[in-house]
């Protein structure tokens, strides 16, 4: 077994104030959209990804590996958001297992009301509070990040696979 690489105190310090950050900035979100919109962020996110899909339609596995999202919890909120109207669930015509998920006009409605606030949340809260160069260094952080990460849970789908198929 390797031996374990600790973090330094500047390194710890990072960590912290990372998770701290990305912790207090989504919270902030989904209080401002809660309140103003009356959704909760991951909904938000649903309905965002509908309305970028040419059909405003998604097979709702699919919809759940973009969101990185549990099946199960995509169900769920589904569920919610086709109670208050914003998204309709239908049946795939080819596999008896799958779903698609659909944006309705009133959801499309609902995202276009909820949309200035949250964008502004995200400039105020965000944006305003870093100067030029150190978005574009986010930015570069994130992309790194984002690509390591998404590298690791494709290897990772494709070793559960590879197992299931054993």
């Amino acid at each position: 077994m390797a031996e374990t690489r600790w973090l330094d105190d500047g390194q710890q310090q990072v960590w912290r104030d990372f998770l701290a950050a990305t912790r207090l900035f989504f919270e902030r979100l989904d209080q401002e959209l809660q309140a103003e919109a009356g959704m909760p962020h991951a909904y938000y996110e649903i309905l965002v990804r509908l309305s970028e899909h040419p059909s405003r339609e998604m097979r709702m596995s699919e919809l759940a590996d973009l969101l990185g999202s549990s099946r199960s919890r995509l169900s769920h909120a589904i569920a919610r958001l086709e109670e208050r109207g914003w998204v309709r669930r239908r049946a795939c015509d080819t596999d008896r297992r799958g779903h698609f998920a659909a944006l309705t006009d009133d959801g499309f409605a609902a995202l276009e009301a909820a949309a200035p606030g949250h964008v502004e949340g995200v400039r105020r809260h965000l944006f305003d509070q870093l100067s030029d160069d150190q978005v574009a260094e986010l930015g570069t952080i994130s992309a790194t990040l984002a690509r390591h990460l998404e590298a690791g849970r494709e290897g990772a789908a494709r070793r559960a696979r590879e197992t299931a198929q054993e």
